[in-house]
């Protein structure tokens, strides 16, 4: 995630009666990351409104509303059943990863000590941290969803806290109704936040009235904010052959901007990389030849990658040229930022929010 806004279709802890039709107005307002709740319709339209948000393009979430065991796994169930991209909360990981282990789905459940209805964070923050990092090193947690605006204390203060503690990303939820707190879950580090009673509810300003208004308002504040996130992005970078050193140039000229963000490469790129700039941080996967292509395309698949920059010679024939062409596919079937030359490479790197040395 590069700090999304995630619309929830929920209110008063249910997805709402008219979700199908607010869908339809939420996709008009160019939101693309969509949940809603397993409970408050039923389960086939549930699954029409999951099947209508991939048909748009879209990323789909589902949120556990659930405090005892038996109503979770029920949820986790669901999600898959549903078929979504994402599972969100929940204190269960142990019993829930045994549903989802085996579904692509990616599932962040809620760190520290969850209570009532509407859910409650408490705990001191030291807990809540050390909730996070237990759940992080699990294997089958892909990120944390943090009730940030559920907890009485200093909210951006245990925010950057949980961010700073966990590599996986972590969603901002529960009570996100203004500017400022979008704001300063980016300043965080948040990967994405959620917004859901507050939207349906015309909370934001807007310049038009209705739901689509609201929708491009939380947009446009989230793109402000995006500005200032400290959320690392994660970056593949690959490169033909005869494309080398016009990546080596690339990656010198931009090597302070790259600083602090994440790194992916196939592995004859990546040695060059990191030969250039010894200080950014780089992942090495298998060479191009070796299927690193194609574990390129599973960490596209898996919403694992903010950008691709893939610098491609077309004034050659390559065997790779079919790797090519799925990465491409793979990258717009779910809407990742692809640059395939040094100038639209550096609109990705101009675009990257600050994390090195001044």
């Amino acid at each position: 995630m590069a700090f999304d806004f995630i619309l929830m279709l929920t209110s008063d802890d249910r997805t709402i009666p008219d979700a199908p039709a607010r869908l339809n107005e939420a996709l008009e307002g160019g939101v693309r990351h969509i949940g809603f709740k397993d409970v408050g319709l039923p389960v086939p339209e549930l699954k029409n409104l999951a099947d209508t948000i991939r048909a748009a393009g879209g990323r789909s979430y589902l949120e556990v509303v659930s405090l005892d065991e038996e109503s979770e796994l029920a949820s986790a169930r669901a999600a898959v059943e549903l078929d979504v991209d994402c599972l969100l909360g929940g204190t269960r990981p142990r019993a829930v990863t045994e549903v989802t282990r085996h579904h692509p789905l990616r599932y962040y459940p809620f760190p520290g000590r969850i209570t009532g209805h509407p859910s409650v964070l408490e705990g001191p923050p030291e807990d809540i941290v050390t909730s996070a990092r237990r759940l992080a090193d699990l294997e089958h947690v892909h990120g944390l969803d943090l009730l940030a605006y559920r907890f009485q204390g200093d909210v951006p203060g245990l925010m950057r806290q949980v961010c700073e503690a966990v590599a996986k990303p972590v969603i901002m939820a529960g009570s996100i109704d203004s500017a400022e707190r979008i704001e300063a879950t980016a300043q965080a580090g948040a990967a994405g936040f959620t917004v859901g009673t507050a939207a349906l509810g015309g909370v934001f300003p807007a310049e038009a009235t209705g739901f689509a208004a609201q929708v491009r308002t939380i947009l446009a504040i989230t793109s402000r904010a995006r500005a200032h996130s400290t959320a690392p992005r994660r970056i593949a970078l690959v490169a033909h052959d005869t494309r080398k050193t016009h990546l080596r140039a690339w990656v010198t000229r931009h090597a302070n901007s790259l600083q602090g963000h994440r790194l992916t490469c196939t592995g004859g790129t990546g040695r060059i990389v990191t030969e250039t700039a010894p200080h950014l941080t780089v992942q090495r996967l298998q060479r191009g030849a070796r299927g690193g292509d194609q574990q390129l395309g599973a960490l596209i698949a898996t919403g694992e990658l903010d950008a691709v920059i893939f610098f491609a010679d077309p004034t050659v024939a390559h065997s790779g040229d079919v790797d090519l062409q799925a990465l491409t596919r793979l990258a717009m079937l779910h809407d990742v930022p692809l640059a395939l030359s040094p100038s639209a490479a550096d609109m990705i790197a101009d675009s990257l929010p600050s994390r090195g040395e001044p």
